[in-house]
């Protein structure tokens, strides 16, 4: 086995393999690097020099502590997965002779559907008329989100050569590093057709980002959210506007109406088809509100039924 290393070595060392190896994201490995440097913290109060002292006791001790003082299960489970991870590496390593944290659970999390838009919905957001250049960036941005299903992340990382208009495709770079092809609907392209001439204008020279700040630089995931949410309130909507509502809609919409769960998959760049599961009960979901409002034997009764 190597030397010992301190615990906030070790995290240096496994990000850097992480970035360099597994080429993830930069918001990924913040991810990894803010979990682990929080149980680094907490095996430094408890005496717990070395990550190879580390033990499964240790670990029990500290789900419970974090579980009493109200950190969700997701939270527990984002914060396993990550040792996990960092054992698997100590153990390629020599730097550990077993991981910890294999076999352990975290406290279950209630699976939450997500929130999408109906049609109606969509039109109301996506149908107003743009009334200025950042109005026909943000209009291209939400048709995008929307026609393609993109995570905020791949959108703002999208450059001008990633878009292919005339075969209405677009290369996107997903989660890891990998990349896929997915198609842009009609009114997405007429969006990006109206943004383009704009875009030259604001975009300083030799920015290739398709979508750019006032400022003529890559615009800001921030600035994409904050806008969807400034957009929401002039439309005077019941709710928030997100990249993830808009993305969720493109799934919800898509596989209602095709019942095709792999190509939804395909399209979300999910590595895990049980990751797409989760719109299939939104699809019952809304299925099972259709037979309760038309079924005569599973309406609701009312007054003027008596």
């Amino acid at each position: 086995m190597t030397d010992a290393m301190p615990l906030h070595g070790r995290i240096e060392e496994f990000v850097t393999h992480l970035r360099d190896e597994r080429r993830l994201s930069p918001h990924t490995l913040s991810s990894y690097s803010r979990d682990l440097m929080r149980i680094a913290h907490w095996c430094g109060e408890q005496q717990i020099a070395t990550w190879e002292r580390l033990e499964q006791r240790h670990m029990r001790n500290y789900l419970a502590q974090r579980h009493r003082q109200g950190i969700g299960g997701k939270s527990l489970q984002r914060e396993l997965s990550a040792l996990r991870s960092l054992f698997r590496y100590l153990l390629r390593e020599q730097a550990a002779e077993n991981n910890p944290a294999q076999g352990l659970r975290a406290p279950k999390v209630k699976r939450r559907l997500p929130a999408t838009l109906d049609a109606d919905q969509i039109g109301q957001v996506l149908d107003r008329q743009a009334a200025d250049p950042l109005q026909l960036r943000d209009l291209a941005v939400m048709e995008l989100l929307y026609s393609s299903g993109l995570r905020l992340a791949e959108l703002v990382s999208l450059n001008i050569d990633s878009i292919d208009l005339q075969d209405a495709t677009l290369q996107v770079t997903g989660k890891g590093g990998k990349t896929r092809r997915v198609p842009v609907g009609r009114k997405a392209r007429e969006a990006l057709d109206r943004w383009q001439p704009v875009r030259k204008d604001l975009a300083a020279t030799g920015e290739p980002a398709l979508f750019v700040s006032r400022r003529g630089g890559r615009i800001h995931p921030r600035t994409v959210q904050a806008r969807l949410q400034k957009w929401a309130r002039e439309l005077g909507a019941a709710r928030d506007l997100h990249p993830h509502l808009l993305r969720h809609s493109f799934a919800s919409h898509l596989l209602e109406s095709s019942g095709d769960l792999r190509a939804v998959q395909e399209l979300l760049g999910h590595a895990d088809i049980s990751t797409t599961q989760i719109y299939t009960h939104l699809d019952f979901q809304h299925l099972a509100k259709v037979y309760d409002d038309a079924h005569p034997r599973a309406r609701k009764k009312t007054r003027s039924d008596d």
